[in-house]
């Protein structure tokens, strides 16, 4: 079964460049084509969700040149038409306020704009981390509390999620992460409680619609068992 929603962390776009003996930006250049095609492909494929992992805030303490560039490629990229041409609705989580106010008119702009879009939701992590996200929903949860006096055994898991970043789509089923690390790296912690991982050493600039294939055959190949025993999933899927 294609997995409902998918997050991947786009990892190796500058060791793929400075192999090749360019700058840095080369690499999110050649990540940015990556996109485009793993976004066609996983329209085509029936995915509903893609989350991907694109500036984290610990990205903030790069140099000012590599930032400078990724907010510009932010900029370009936004301007494709990948999104109508495939029905795409583009969202966006993470501390967009933090952002240039022209990549966030931009980001703004297209999230209005493909808003009636209906095959696949793209979500950009920009200027996000999960440390951030989860420290910001424990704010609201408690001024909201606090305001309406509302008793603390009150707050559940789900009260928790309704305050995420991601409270308007499911938690992913499989997680990618290109560039051969072993690592979450701050990126949904909360929401990637049961969801499947699949690490490859292939650079996210190298990563073809081959590569994904063969994360969703090794997410199709293991039984999610949320839990329960191996028996008790057998039980509750007889078909499987």
């Amino acid at each position: 079964m294609i997995p409902k929603s998918i997050a991947i962390i786009m990892d190796g776009n500058g060791r793929w460049a400075t192999e090749r003996g360019k700058d840095r930006s080369y690499g999110h250049q050649a990540g940015v084509d990556t996109v485009r095609r793993i976004t066609s492909e996983c329209t085509r494929l029936g995915v509903k969700y893609l989350t991907l992992y694109t500036f984290s805030t610990e990205n903030w303490n790069r140099p000012q040149t590599e930032i400078h560039a990724l907010m510009g490629l932010v900029l370009s990229s936004l301007e494709d038409e990948i999104f109508m041409k495939n029905n795409v609705r583009f969202r966006v989580i993470g501390d967009v306020a933090r952002l240039p106010k022209e990549v966030q008119d931009k980001l703004h702009e297209t999230e209005e704009h493909t808003k009636g879009n209906t095959a696949m939701t793209m979500v950009v992590a920009l200027s996000y981390s999960a440390r951030w996200e989860i420290t910001k929903a424990v704010r609201d949860i408690t001024r909201e509390w606090k305001e309406n006096g509302k008793p603390v055994e009150d707050i559940t898991e789900d009260i928790v999620s309704q305050h995420l970043e991601t409270a308007f789509m499911p938690d992913p089923d499989l997680l990618i992460r290109t560039g051969g690390e072993y690592r979450i790296s701050n990126y949904l912690l909360w929401q990637i409680a049961y969801t499947e991982l699949y690490f490859t050493p292939v650079y996210w600039p190298d990563f073809t619609e081959d590569d994904l294939h063969k994360a969703i055959e090794s997410y199709e190949n293991r039984q999610r068992r949320f839990g329960k025993t191996e028996a008790q999933v057998d039980a509750d899927t007889p078909n499987r």
